[in-house]
């Protein structure tokens, strides 16, 4: 059985230790000037720690800022923690990084998009016939990561 480098998987490893990392830091010595985040993650992950109301609310996904007010904020190798602020309601939540899909810090126009394996899956299913009419799976680039979006 031949071996493959799973670049896809190393990379989400890679980008998600980076955002520990940042909350790491942020957790122990605060946002440093004008930075903040936004971080969207899919809110149906089994290890979503949420209020139900919230869940309600957001069925599917939300997106949490983090910048003026937030408390308890922690990380570790599995996600982050954080109590946030919901019209005057103190809410926590634990978000594991399995279940982010970006991380967006605007200050410095910085982000991050986590492809997941079942958007492409919906991607491809809506293409069923092979115009060539080749047998031969189709072959698939390289997944480049681009940053420029959120450049001036």
């Amino acid at each position: 059985m031949a071996r493959s480098i799973d670049y896809g998987n190393l990379m989400h490893r890679a980008m998600r230790g980076l955002i520990q990392s940042v909350l790491e830091d942020v957790a122990e010595h605060g946002l440093p000037g004008a930075h903040h985040f936004f971080i969207t993650f899919d809110t149906t992950h089994p290890d979503v720690a949420m209020a139900d109301w919230l869940r309600a609310r957001y069925p599917q996904e939300m997106t949490v800022v983090i910048q003026h007010w937030y408390e308890n904020l922690s990380a570790d190798d599995r996600g982050f923690s954080v109590t946030l602020n919901f019209g005057n309601q103190p809410e926590p939540l634990v978000i594991p990084f399995d279940a982010v899909r970006t991380f967006v810090d605007p200050s410095v126009e910085f982000g991050l998009r986590f492809e997941t394996h079942e958007e492409d899956e919906e991607e491809e299913a809506g293409s069923d016939e092979d115009p060539d009419g080749d047998d031969e799976p189709p072959r698939h680039d390289a997944q480049v990561v681009s940053l420029d979006k959120f450049r001036k």
